[in-house]
């Protein structure tokens, strides 16, 4: 494995501070891992900062993972979502979102905390 994935349950959310190597494997196994453990807490919400060591990773690869999540299992939650890897490009988290969002997924990518938190507790009923 050549990630860490570091938890904190708050009080609306789950925190997911995920920590390695960036790769389409460790990304594919990180959000599974994490969508499992939603499920098994049974949260809504999960606030996901990424930070992946290396490159950043190409559209078809971007593209797939996201295929995937949407799928396997669906990761039907609010995702508030920050890369903290500043050499990582913002149009590919763009890409990534607009692909989720097309799938039905509720995800949004975040460049600071204070925003991802306060869209994934705002409640829009």
């Amino acid at each position: 494995m050549d990630y860490k994935v570091t938890y904190t349950i708050k009080d609306n959310y789950l925190h997911a501070s995920v920590e390695g190597r960036n790769s389409p494997q460790t990304v594919q196994e990180y959000l599974k891992e994490i969508s499992e453990k939603c499920l098994r807490l049974q949260c809504k919400k999960v606030l996901i900062e990424e930070n992946l060591e290396g490159p950043g990773l190409d559209t078809i690869a971007i593209f797939d993972i996201v295929e995937r999540a949407s799928k396997n299992p669906p990761m039907k939650f609010k995702i508030a979502f920050i890369d903290l890897n500043e050499n990582h490009d913002t149009a590919s988290m763009q890409f990534a979102e607009t692909v989720a969002v097309n799938r039905g997924m509720d995800v949004k990518q975040f460049s600071n905390y204070h925003d991802a938190e306060g869209w994934l507790l705002y409640d829009r009923s």
